[in-house]
């Protein structure tokens, strides 16, 4: 956990010479899942292994999976540009033809059928060690179950099959959710927490406390339906107090240092999707983590600026909604301090303003500094303010500045506060879109979040205070710590969401969150006023693609709601 570990993918079965003082996890796109001469070799078993995780990486990192997780929330609406708005304004466009819904069934489909694959084939690898082969069948089994519950999450009831689909198959089923729990996620998970390692010299690999979280987290997503287990909020508590306690994470003293590129292996992070770099730079990896493209607003276009890499290139897909911005107090919690960006720094000489004779007849500048220019290359250009500071920027003051205020009052679809969590100056030119950050998608924070919840659901809300106390008095100013407690009284769910929402800002949790704890419909028409006419109960689940439907012989039946599916 103390040192840095490089992980890159390969779009080719190719050598590439890396540092002899680092371990890779090379996760190998292997086109031809059916190559029964090479598959059943123990390099061609080990190359299907480290293809199974490449179906992360067009999810997690590029617009498509930020769009499915980020749009239509509470917390997040669209910006001014960009496709796909459908998606956060729950309109006629959110339908079985969009694409990031094709392509989302599509892709994490590949990954399952790459585990069955790895799973079937291997008691028929010959000259394979025995603990070899269970620790692989153990990481497909994991990724396996992660891409399932991203299917359930996202599309309900959907097809199950365990075994290699080999060939042409027009025919599809149609698996209760419960029975995908019952038959693939859970006993999945159940095996990787049996036979994985706490460890694993190729970082980025699936390891046990990695699973023992995304049981408890499909654990908690199944508790809130109809089918859940008795004993599913317990069995999560007992799995995350195992991952919080047994493997020596640990919160980082600093809640800033999170977004640390130089940081990005650190003992609070449980499991990422791994980036580099070189890969990125050189274009061998195509996707990358792009999240420092879309949270930004159009700064580039603003007096004394112009784009850069060290502010990022402003795709003005996602931003925040005004409930989401009043839920940071900034005089005790960092947090919203740490993540968003408040100046810009001018960098371009051409465009800086000039004092005006207007603004002189109106005081707010001596007449001698008419025609003089307001500020310099390297002072500060543009300023927001954001929540809680907008009402000490009246007029007056902002026509006196020498550089452009933004507050509230003047957010638009292109000007809003900027989430600066992903920034990547890295890349090798400002136009660059992928980025190296790694991808977190566990960390010990959201550990002791869902922990909280599943104490709170047995109607432990002094244990549920507790945990969410735990990540408060982290993210206090120093000397704050005690103002960021809550009592148990305030422990409820509603407050544990808010939580995460100040926590996990931008990480690729919110639409889960809201759809698994059953507050999507609410949540969305009380905050984000884009969405709140439209949004209807079955926007629980998105619609069944309708490639799926065409494509299958007989049809397959579409989730209901939505035209065609009869109910």
């Amino acid at each position: 956990m103390k040192h840095k570990i490089i992980i890159y993918f390969a779009l080719v079965l190719a050598a590439l010479t890396v540092p002899a003082c680092e371990s890779f996890l090379e996760e190998e796109l292997v086109s031809d899942i059916s190559g029964d001469v090479y598959y059943q070799t123990t390099q061609g078993f080990e190359d299907a292994v480290k293809a199974t995780y490449s179906t992360m990486k067009p999810f997690f990192g590029p617009e498509r999976g930020f769009t499915m997780t980020t749009f239509g929330t509470d917390v997040h609406t669209n910006g001014a540009d960009g496709g796909h708005k459908a998606i956060n304004r729950y309109d006629g466009g959110l339908n079985s033809e969009e694409s990031y819904f094709r392509d989302t069934w599509r892709d994490f489909y590949k990954g399952i059928n790459q585990a069955n694959a790895v799973v079937g084939r291997a008691p028929d690898i010959d000259g394979l060690d025995e603990e070899v082969r269970t620790l692989r069948v153990a990481e497909a089994r994991f990724l396996r179950a992660f891409y399932y519950l991203m299917i359930v999450q996202f599309y309900g009831d959907a097809h199950l099959t365990l075994e290699e689909t080999e060939g042409i198959e027009t025919t599809a089923n149609r698996t209760p959710a419960s029975q995908i729990y019952s038959d693939a996620i859970v006993p999945d998970l159940e095996f990787a927490v049996a036979n994985l390692p706490d460890a694993q010299d190729d970082y980025g690999r699936a390891i046990k406390p990695a699973a023992e979280f995304l049981l408890a987290k499909a654990l908690m997503t199944r508790a809130y339906r109809s089918y859940a287990e008795s004993n599913d909020a317990a069995r999560a508590e007992s799995l995350m107090t195992s991952v919080i306690d047994n493997y020596g994470y640990e919160l980082l003293t600093n809640f800033g240092d999170l977004f640390d590129q130089d940081n990005d292996i650190n003992n609070e992070v449980i499991f990422a999707v791994q980036n580099s770099v070189s890969q990125t730079s050189e274009g061998i990896d195509g996707n990358g983590h792009r999240g420092h493209l879309y949270f930004l607003m159009e700064y580039d276009k603003l007096p004394g600026m112009t784009r850069d890499t060290e502010n990022g290139r402003p795709w003005k897909r996602f931003r925040p909604t005004d409930f989401h911005l009043s839920l940071w107090d900034r005089s005790i919690d960092s947090r919203y301090d740490l993540s968003y960006k408040h100046a810009w720094i001018a960098n371009n000489e051409g465009n800086i303003p000039e004092w005006t004779q207007e603004e002189a007849n109106a005081g707010h500048v001596d007449a001698s500094m008419v025609g003089q220019p307001k500020f310099t290359v390297g002072d500060t250009a543009v300023f927001i303010p954001g929540p809680g500071q907008d009402a000490a920027w009246d007029a007056d003051r902002q026509a006196k500045a020498r550089y452009m205020v933004i507050t509230n009052d003047e957010y638009t679809e292109k000007l809003y506060p900027t989430l600066n969590k992903f920034i990547d100056p890295r890349r090798p030119n400002r136009q660059h879109t992928q980025g190296s950050r790694d991808f977190a998608l566990m960390r010990l924070a959201d550990a002791y979040l869902i922990r909280a919840e599943a104490k709170l659901m047995q109607g432990n809300a002094i244990g549920a205070a507790e945990d969410i106390n735990i990540i408060r008095r982290r993210a206090a100013w120093p000397g704050m710590e005690m103002a960021m407690e809550i009592t148990a009284g305030e422990a409820t769910l509603d407050f544990i969401l808010d939580e995460r929402a100040r926590e996990l800002d931008g990480e690729g949790h919110r639409w889960q969150d809201l759809a698994r704890t059953r507050k999507l419909i609410e949540r969305v028409r009380l905050y984000n006023p884009q969405a709140s006419g439209n949004i209807q109960d079955y926007h629980e689940f998105r619609p069944i693609p309708q490639a799926q439907i065409d494509r299958t012989e007989g049809g397959y039946q579409q989730n209901c709601g939505y035209p065609g599916s009869g109910c």
